[in-house]
């Protein structure tokens, strides 16, 4: 799967590529891509549209920082986006 970010204005973000969401909030967002980890630092951080069949997530806020991490989930805790949420 091919990853690739666009990112307009420093308020909405497109992705693709994306494996799984680790932990969101509205300060922060951590997504496993097929290149390794992304952590997004922000303020008021919404997720519009969520697609993890298509690997594809789009954001809205103020996007402060974009890292990439080639270190592994560590702090996946286990499960998905959805298992815990339905736990």
């Amino acid at each position: 799967m091919e990853h690739r970010l666009s990112l307009q204005d420093r308020k909405m973000l497109s992705l693709c590529g994306i494996v799984d969401v680790i932990r969101f909030d509205l300060n922060e967002v951590l997504l496993e891509t097929e290149i390794g980890m992304l952590h997004i630092k922000g303020s008021d951080l919404h997720v519009t549209r969520l697609s993890l069949e298509k690997g594809e997530v789009e954001m809205e806020g103020t996007m402060d920082s974009l890292s990439y991490s080639d270190a592994p989930a560590f702090e996946k805790g286990g499960a998905g986006l959805f298992g815990r949420l339905f736990s």
